[in-house]
């Protein structure tokens, strides 16, 4: 009897040990935002927020004197930022090394041998991040507002940022009743390992599909949305939950999720965000699909793709709302065009 009740409880020790597992350690910590006892609180791990203060530090930057010469006057080939002095453009280019390509330096983009040269994808690709940042500063500012972005938002020392995405291949499947899944129950981290389905990107940050399911009513009298379809915008939430290190009540109120009218503000901004994020997924990254080697590209062929994790990186505002734009003001400049690439753009040139 006695090692009856041991292996009960060697088995039971072992389910909790499970189940556990997915939950965070204390302590948690909670943030009071709205009206006591209605669930309005943010919930943070300290241990969390300690790892992603380290990855949100500003780097130092030097400004440079606006006046003299003109980098387009002095340099050949200076398609972008050309009305820059010379001293703003080699200041920029120097950052934008260190946020970019630290190891490879100016050779990730330039032929060294003549700068002017166009023979390396790179190239073309840093022109049009260069007006996709000016576009998002000028024009995005009901997202970025004042703060607005620059190449490290982003890239953070790494040739491709680490958060972007490609279309997910659809899973195989078999034929029959159950035979399809609707990308559920394949844990993936762009749900939070969760059981939604795993791709909530190429329906809402790629195409405009609806994201509002929930009915005006108790009953769900005129709502036409499937249980699938709120599936997938769960998904989506629990992306953008992720990418920001908070939990729903940052953007909803906890006594009607889906009331605008006692939202709090930052919900606007997300409408905002996920507009934004369309916006430069369509008319800024897959326009340059053609002119990526191969190997930069997704299964699918399709090219890299920006979500809410790509800026944020686990914070509720990237790099905690430090603005790096008072070093660089013309990343403000002009609103920059969004037309494709030019057809003798559009070919794979080299690699790197």
């Amino acid at each position: 009897m006695n090692s009856i009740k041991r292996v009960l409880s060697l088995v039971a020790l072992a389910g909790a040990t499970l189940i556990l597992s997915a939950c965070e350690r204390p302590p948690i910590e909670s943030v009071q935002n709205g009206f006591r006892g209605t669930g309005m609180a943010s919930v943070y791990n300290p241990r969390t927020l300690a790892a992603e203060a380290a990855k949100n530090e500003v780097p130092a930057s030097i400004p440079a004197a606006a006046d003299g010469p003109k980098a387009g006057a002095v340099y050949k080939n200076v398609k972008v930022l050309g009305n820059l002095s010379v001293a703003q453009f080699t200041n920029f280019m120097v950052a934008m090394t260190s946020w970019v390509a630290p190891e490879q330096g100016c050779a990730y983009c330039h032929n060294v041998a003549n700068f002017a040269e166009e023979g390396m994808y790179t190239k073309t690709v840093s022109r049009k991040m260069i007006q996709m940042t000016q576009r998002i500063n000028v024009e995005w500012k009901s997202h970025v507002a004042e703060t607005g972005v620059t190449c490290y938002t982003c890239h953070r020392g790494n040739n491709i940022p680490q958060n972007v995405w490609f279309t997910d291949p659809a899973k195989p499947q078999g034929s029959g009743f159950l035979s399809g899944k609707n990308g559920q129950n394949t844990p993936s981290p762009s749900v939070g390992l969760s059981d939604l389905p795993y791709d909530p990107f190429t329906p809402y940050l790629l195409k405009a599909e609806n994201i509002r399911m929930n009915g005006p009513t108790a009953l769900p009298t005129g709502n036409k949305n499937s249980i699938q379809d709120t599936e997938k915008v769960f998904g989506l939430m629990v992306h953008m939950s992720t990418s920001l290190g908070v939990n729903c009540a940052y953007c909803h109120n906890t006594r009607s999720m889906p009331e605008w009218s006692q939202s709090p503000p930052q919900r606007m901004t997300a409408w905002y965000g996920i507009r934004m994020v369309r916006d430069l997924n369509n008319n800024y990254m897959v326009p340059l699909t053609n002119v990526f080697p191969a190997h930069r590209l997704g299964p699918e062929g399709d090219v890299l793709k920006n979500n809410c994790t790509t800026c944020h990186q686990g914070a509720y505002k990237p790099l905690y709302g430090v603005s790096m734009l008072k070093d660089y003001p013309f990343l403000t400049g002009t609103p920059a065009p969004r037309a494709a690439p030019k057809s003798d753009e559009k070919k794979t040139l080299t690699m790197k």
